[in-house]
């Protein structure tokens, strides 16, 4: 009992141990949830687990094990940077798009640097709503981005420039299935339609309810990536969804969604959930 005693006889125990401890614990358990139900999780643990032994070995002065614990370490850091670098672009990106104080200073940001968000008004949220009220009850499928403060350049690119007004007469037209530009995403910046068929990127979370489809996924999607606003209608239920900072929210009105779109428009966040 002494001698297994004696091994840890190097800790030293005092008030700031015990805050860098808790301060550790809490940041791991953060990234656990951060991670959880993705397959990073089991690569976290394994990377703890190694830890773990890294400061085993430093304490107990094994030289040779520490200095390959060191290098396996330091390699290892380097290749999950590589292969989790879209994770970890979307982790930040959600952590700042939820944070009150980084919304605040990227709006200063913003002003400084004569940067403005077009805005949508009336007229365009109530031509949105009124196309996605009829778009659910023919059970068209409908996917619409609207840009706020983020650049969605690449996103348009990928598709069919249009650059028209928004109109509840053309969105329909855009998405009827026989449409050649139905299969996609509508990007509204301000009052504008500006293209269409348009590529979104997909998220890689794996708790996403089986009900939703591909438009669900591809929403959630560009909204963790970007401060967009996106409305959903599926095409096997008309249901109607609206999406934002990664948080799917189903439409039980019509009013309801305007007062969603008005409030992204403001720069307030929604209450949905996922």
């Amino acid at each position: 009992m002494t001698t297994v005693l004696g091994i840890f006889s190097f800790l030293h125990l005092d008030i700031v141990d015990v805050l860098d401890i808790v301060m550790v614990a809490v940041i791991i358990f953060l990234v656990f949830r951060w991670i959880r139900g993705s397959s990073a999780k089991n690569i976290f643990v394994a990377v703890i687990l190694l830890l773990v032994i890294q400061a085993v070995v430093n304490a107990l002065g094994m030289k040779m094990m520490s200095a390959f614990m060191n290098t396996l370490l330091d390699l290892g850091v380097l290749a999950l940077l590589i292969i989790f670098q879209p994770e970890i672009r979307h982790g930040l990106n959600r952590i700042g798009s939820n944070s009150a104080l980084f919304r605040r200073g990227e709006r200063l940001i913003g002003r400084i640097l004569g940067v403005k968000a077009a805005k949508m008004d009336t007229t365009a949220v109530n031509e949105i709503t009124e196309a996605v009220r009829m778009m659910s009850r023919d059970y068209t499928g409908a996917l619409i981005v609207i840009s706020h403060q983020n650049s969605l350049e690449p996103v348009i690119e990928s598709g069919d420039k249009i650059d028209a007004n928004v109109s509840r007469r053309l969105l329909r037209n855009l998405f009827f299935k026989n449409s050649p530009l139905h299969d996609g995403a509508v990007i509204i910046t301000g009052n504008r339609i500006v293209a269409a068929r348009c590529t979104l990127p997909m998220t890689t979370r794996t708790d996403i309810p089986a009900s939703f489809g591909m438009r669900h996924k591809a929403a959630i999607g560009i909204t963790e990536e970007t401060d967009a606003s996106v409305v959903v209608v599926s095409e096997e239920t008309g249901g109607i969804s609206f999406v934002r900072r990664g948080e799917l929210q189903q439409i039980g009105n019509l009013n309801e969604l305007k007062l969603l779109l008005g409030a992204a428009e403001d720069g307030k966040d929604n209450g949905g959930a996922a």
